[in-house]
Formats: C-alpha cells, sequence, structure tokens
C-alpha cells in the first residue's frame, strides 16, 4: 500500500510524533521513510546583515532534525533518505512528493486555533489542501 513516505519535520514535538507513526507505518508496510526539513530562507532575506549565518544555523538544525528522523528509522530497522533544501515550506514538501513517489506525508501539527493559527499560517494546512497524495496529520502530545 505504501512503498514511499514523506515526513517533513521542523524538529519540534509535533514532527517528533509524526516520526513515530511514520515509523510504525513504515515497518508494517516495508516502506520507505523521506525525511525532510525546509529551510525558509525568504522570512530572513530582508536581513542588511548576518543572513548568511541564520540560514546556515537554520540548515544546521534542519540536518539535526533530519538525523533524529534517520536514527528512529534505523532502531526500527527502515530505510531512510533525508533531505535538507530551501524555499517556500508547504511548495517544497509537494513538489517532493511529485518528485519522489511519495505515496503518503505525515505531518506533526500543533493544533493552534483561532487567531494564532491565522497570524501564523499552518505550513500543514496547506500540505493537507495541495498535496496529490494522502497527508496524514498528528497532532502534538499535550505538555506535561
Amino acid at each position: 500500500m505504501y512503498n514511499e513516505i514523506l515526513v517533513p519535520t521542523d524538529g519540534s514535538p509535533a514532527s517528533d510524533a509524526a516520526i513515530e507513526h511514520a515509523v510504525d507505518l513504515a515497518s508494517r508496510y516495508d516502506a520507505r521513510i523521506h525525511a525532510l526539513y525546509v529551510v525558509d530562507g525568504a522570512a530572513y532575506s530582508t536581513l542588511e546583515a548576518g543572513s548568511e549565518i541564520v540560514i546556515e544555523a537554520l540548515q544546521s538544525e534542519g540536518e539535526g532534525a533530519t538525523d533524529r528522523v534517520r536514527a528512529m528509522a534505523e532502531e526500527a530497522g527502515v530505510d531512510c533518505e533525508s533531505t535538507v533544501t530551501t524555499g517556500t515550506a508547504y511548495r517544497s514538501i509537494t513538489e517532493y512528493v511529485a518528485e519522489n513517489e511519495i505515496d503518503l506525508v505525515i505531518m506533526g501539527t500543533h493544533g493552534r486555533t483561532g487567531l494564532d493559527r491565522y497570524l501564523l499560517g499552518s505550513v500543514t494546512e496547506r500540505v493537507v489542501r495541495t498535496s496529490p497524495v494522502p497527508v496524514l496529520t498528528v497532532r502534538q502530545p499535550p505538555e506535561e
């Protein structure tokens, strides 16, 4: 049923919850996981100085986040590819889906509502609306 599962990650607890689901499904279906971190450099391009430093830091953060996905997958005996790219998050995710024959996207959601969601936007919501394949959303566990 599923051969290629994409897990976009931002290193957050919501992403970690999605990773757990992805690893479980991938092990059940003998699928490969694709870990993707998108650096949105446009948000920092208006900085007069230091934007390269910020982008490099975000790329390093992305490598750490995708390494965490890879470690969890390998621990479960699941193949994993990881990619850190730049662009607009939801567009980069849907492009990755098309370019890599992804069967399923599993994404975390912070569960924001109201004004917070309106002001911050929702990458997950945009991917759900634009993805050509099913998207499984996993809510961030409540903080203890």
